[in-house]
């Protein structure tokens, strides 16, 4: 693990990222899910639906679904094997919710959830699983938040079986300058504002905007998830860069 940690703009110890993030989705948990609806103007339900089909949830595969939050994820792979399943027969998927953050699984327990999700407080960089367990392995919008992302990346590749998928979906960069202004004006003084209006607590999303921007680039990432032991790595970007969706194979 390096010797710092990105917090937002600052640097800070990595035994202390887990504690400043923990307190920012503490704050947030129970109306976070509507925050990303007024934050993206919804779009990010259409970036997460994007997400669902390309990992293709299948009858009797175990996904892990880490950082899952919520469960919005989650869910969506649910529906997608129960459908799959009524079409073609198979057992019961199983979505595996690992998520750092206890208040968050709360919040999506509370939601109500189908019978193929289960739900566990767990650390990326330690997934309490075994070897070449899952079939396939998602993280939207919270690899970012994680103190080491080597560490997380290769935590994932282990846990994955051979031919196992791997799909990370997160806030990335705009591809052209044009939408970078765009985009900066609206994350720096829009965000933030409407962050306090709707939750109380203006710091959480200053940190969530400016995590955005200390994150690798679309290609950068690219090479830390080959670099993880991941074949056949690449991504797809999503409104301009905006957000982008990496994937890779576990061969």
């Amino acid at each position: 693990m390096s010797q710092s940690a990105t917090f937002g703009f600052r640097d800070v110890d990595p035994e202390e990222k887990p504690r400043l993030v923990r307190g920012v989705f503490d704050s947030v948990a129970r109306r976070y899910d509507l925050m990303n609806d007024l934050m993206s103007a919804g779009v990010h339900r259409l970036w997460k639906d994007a997400m669902a089909a390309r990992l293709n949830p299948q009858p009797g595969e175990r996904i892990v679904d880490c950082a899952g939050g919520t469960g919005d994820m989650a869910r969506r792979y649910a529906a997608l094997a129960r459908r799959a399943q009524e079409r073609r027969g198979g057992a019961d998927a199983e979505v595996l919710v690992i998520d750092y953050n206890g208040e968050m699984i709360a919040a999506g327990r509370e939601k109500g959830y189908p019978p193929e999700v289960i739900w566990a407080v767990g650390d990326a960089q330690r997934l309490p699983l075994p070897d070449g367990c899952a079939d396939a392995y998602s993280i939207a919008f919270g690899i970012r938040n994680v103190t080491d992302v080597a560490a997380a990346l290769r935590e994932a590749r282990r846990a994955l079986k051979p031919g196992g998928r791997f799909l990370c979906l997160e806030f990335s960069r705009p591809v052209t300058e044009a939408l970078q202004k765009v985009y900066d004006a609206y994350s720096f003084k829009v965000i933030p504002a409407v962050g306090e209006t709707v939750t109380g607590d203006r710091d959480a999303y200053q940190y969530l905007v400016e995590s955005i921007r200390r994150f690798p680039d679309q290609r950068r990432f690219a090479a830390m998830i080959e670099q993880a032991g991941f074949s056949r790595v690449g991504f797809t970007n999503f409104t301009g860069g905006v957000a982008a969706l990496h994937h890779g194979w576990a061969v």
